[in-house]
């Protein structure tokens, strides 16, 4: 429920879920102390902020060393645009996810940011048509 309504009421909260008011808070601060919930944050809408456009990145390094691994790793978390990276099994070793405003404003991310990545060796990217659905809510 919280995954969905992160500014739900404990008390509406409570109700929802079939708990008093204090065992579900209790339930709430334990879930917050383990970690399981590490985060309350709220999405901004991509479309008002002229940011309509994803971009998928899949780039292939040079070598699979831990310098080179770490390398690209800190140079790509410096680059505020992108809002995801993963290391990845199979062709690519890492795909990126970035929310630009049209082509333009990818290639200026690319030009400032990408291409001076260390360690790449190859960089392919692919634009989302339509955003079918969207998540963050874990499934629980």
């Amino acid at each position: 429920m919280l995954q969905k309504e992160g500014r739900i009421s404990n008390a509406d909260l409570a109700l929802r879920v079939n708990l008093s008011a204090s065992a579900c808070h209790r339930r709430v601060q334990r879930l917050e102390a383990a970690g399981v919930i590490s985060a309350y944050v709220a999405l901004l809408d991509a479309r008002k902020l002229r940011r309509q456009t994803t971009v998928f990145v899949e780039i292939t390094l040079s070598g699979q060393t831990d310098d080179v691994l770490d390398g690209f790793e800190r140079g790509v978390r410096a680059i505020p645009d992108v809002l995801e990276c993963h290391l990845m099994a199979g062709t690519a070793d890492y795909l990126l996810k970035i929310v630009v405003e049209d082509t333009d404003d990818f290639a200026r991310i690319h030009r400032q940011f990408l291409a001076k990545l260390p360690g790449v060796q190859q960089m392919h990217s692919s634009f989302a048509l339509r955003t079918v659905f969207r998540t963050t809510a874990l499934p629980v």
